[in-house]
């Protein structure tokens, strides 16, 4: 089966014409397109990284869809919930990136996934990408996938203040607003998904840091984040070169377990070159080469565009550092 990029939410507000769109909770997890035959089944991530060893629970749903179909292609979310019963990113974090099948079926018992279902791209070896969001969403819903591991949640037409008041209440990251009418645009962001967020929160890049004092003298103290001014695809059309600029620092979010990760991560790709397009001048910098990239949550962006208030959710390993910029 051939790959396909996942089409791409742009950041937003709630449309005006809410009868036009369905709404659905914005799942805090991993981003993964699922690929199913009779014998074998595939998960490749946002940057068509292949993860389906790290995942093995949806084995079982490869073998419940191949009992009544030939193939499958879906698009969906992997979350790993916490005790309240919530997506939880930083509980994702312990599977993210494990290798070792030893390590990872051990990990599997504390740390369980779930795959979230939420489009199909393909059935029986025919394309739905040109199928409308309303009539590929009626296909998946009549397969009723939901298991042990995977589940297909409802979504909600006509009234998306009502499902974003309670993903706030529920302290969700947000919704995504679909248009009813949309073809699924592979690889693309073309505005016919929006990403409606109850906090501010984005993908930065990792590009230095400082050290600590106190009781984290020896260690990490903050992270120095950038972002590139714009995509390569923008950058190629215009004739641009992309431009990495400063975020600001983070030195709240991280446990002890995350200083220590960072710090093996970074160590090897420290470089005495700033990455930056214009020196931030932060005193004792440390510059690493920008291409490990973490989720942060924010207050808000300063007239200076830096972060303020800053907090580390989590690494991503899903996201390719040259398509980090900075969202409306």
């Amino acid at each position: 089966m051939a790959i396909i990029s996942p089409m791409l939410a742009k950041a937003g507000q709630l449309p005006s014409d809410q009868s036009e769109y369905a709404f659905e909770i914005k799942w805090d997890g991993i981003r993964a397109i699922f690929y199913g035959e009779k014998n074998a089944y595939q998960l490749m991530s946002r940057n068509l990284k292949d993860l389906t060893s790290q995942y093995p629970e949806l084995a079982a749903l490869n073998q419940e869809v191949a009992a009544k179909h030939k193939s499958i292609i879906l698009d969906g979310e992997i979350v790993a919930f916490g005790t309240d019963g919530l997506p939880s990113f930083s509980r994702l974090q312990h599977r993210m990136g494990l290798s070792s099948d030893k390590q990872i079926s051990k990990v599997m018992q504390t740390t369980p996934v779930h795959y979230i279902i939420f489009d199909i791209l393909a059935l029986d070896g025919e394309s739905l990408l040109n199928k409308s969001y309303r009539e590929r969403r009626e296909i998946m819903d009549s397969l009723v996938l939901d298991g042990s591991h995977w589940q297909t949640p409802a979504y909600k037409t006509g009234d998306g203040q009502t499902i974003l008041s309670a993903s706030r209440k529920l302290g969700l990251e947000g919704i995504i607003a679909k248009r009813l009418d949309s073809l699924y645009q592979a690889g693309r962001r073309t505005g016919a998904w929006l990403k409606i967020k109850n906090q501010h929160r984005q993908e930065l890049i990792i590009v230095g840091w400082v050290a600590g004092q106190g009781v984290r003298l020896g260690k990490i103290g903050a992270l120095l984040l950038g972002y590139y001014d714009v995509t390569p695809e923008t950058a190629q059309t215009k004739g641009l070169t992309q431009r990495l600029l400063y975020a600001g620092k983070v030195g709240t979010g991280f446990t002890q377990a995350t200083l220590i990760q960072l710090a093996k991560l970074l160590s090897p790709l420290s470089t005495t070159f700033c990455p930056f397009s214009i020196d931030p001048q932060v005193k004792d910098a440390h510059f690493v080469k920008p291409i490990i990239v973490g989720e942060f949550e924010f207050t808000e962006w300063t007239p200076n565009h830096t972060l303020r208030h800053p907090s580390f959710k989590g690494l991503r390993n899903d996201k390719d550092p040259r398509q980090v910029i900075r969202e409306s």
